[in-house]
């Protein structure tokens, strides 16, 4: 077996390669799941309807852009909490300021209840919903 003297780009594509599975390897442990459950006030049983959870951050000024990853979950109107698990956006650079927040509303689209919690990753997140009133 006749080997080569290392050359200059066989140096630089080991190093492109270990660069790539190094990037990689980050991204991949930068994804989050929060988890969580979200329950009606008083401890009373969740509405029929259809909850919408979704990361809003107040500190983003435009409206249009703090509403992050909307997720839909049924409510059959027999539970008394509701466990649920969302992929935190890569969007999300400062956690400390979203807010996760649920909206429970009638197949009619009318706001039945709304509440929203602050959470910290790895911890659940635990939202409780007040009934809306108009």
């Amino acid at each position: 077996m006749i080997r080569r003297p290392t050359d200059r780009r066989s140096v630089l594509l080991a190093a492109g390669a270990a660069a790539v599975a190094a990037a990689t390897r980050t991204a991949a442990a930068q994804t989050t799941d929060v988890y969580g459950a979200v329950r009606f006030a008083g401890g009373a049983t969740i509405p029929t309807g259809q909850i919408k959870l979704y990361f809003d951050d107040p500190a983003v000024p435009d409206a249009a852009q703090r509403h992050l990853a909307e997720t839909r979950i049924d409510s059959d109107g027999g539970s008394k909490s509701i466990a649920f698990t969302v992929l935190l956006p890569e969007t999300v650079t400062n956690v400390t300021t979203v807010q996760i927040v649920a909206r429970l509303e009638r197949a009619d689209g009318w706001l039945i209840a709304r509440g929203s919690a602050q959470f910290a990753v790895g911890a659940p997140a635990d939202v409780t919903l007040k009934q809306a009133i108009y």
